[in-house]
C-alpha cells in the first residue's frame, strides 16, 4: 500500500486556460463594476449636496416662489 499524503490523496486538477469569451467577460464586468462604484459616489455626493442645500435654506420660500411663477404664467397667456 501507498503512503498517503496532501499529494497522492487528492488528485490534482489543472484549470482549464482562459478562452477569449471568458477574457472578455471578465472585463465587461471589471468595467460595469468601476461604472457602478463612480456612478454610486456621484449619486450619494449630489445627494448629501441636495440635502445640506435644503438644511440651510429658509422653509417659507419655495412656497412663494412657485406660487408666483404660477401666477406669472397665468398672467402671460391670457
Amino acid at each position: 500500500m501507498t503512503k498517503l499524503t496532501k499529494n497522492t490523496l487528492f488528485k490534482a486538477y489543472d484549470s482549464k486556460p482562459e478562452t477569449p469569451m471568458d477574457k472578455t467577460t471578465r472585463v465587461v464586468r471589471q468595467m460595469v463594476d468601476e461604472e457602478t462604484e463612480q456612478r454610486d459616489a456621484r449619486i450619494s455626493r449630489l445627494r448629501n449636496a441636495r440635502l445640506e442645500r435644503e438644511a440651510n435654506k429658509p422653509a417659507g420660500g419655495k412656497a412663494s416662489e412657485a406660487s408666483k411663477s404660477r401666477r406669472s404664467k397665468a398672467a402671460s397667456t391670457r
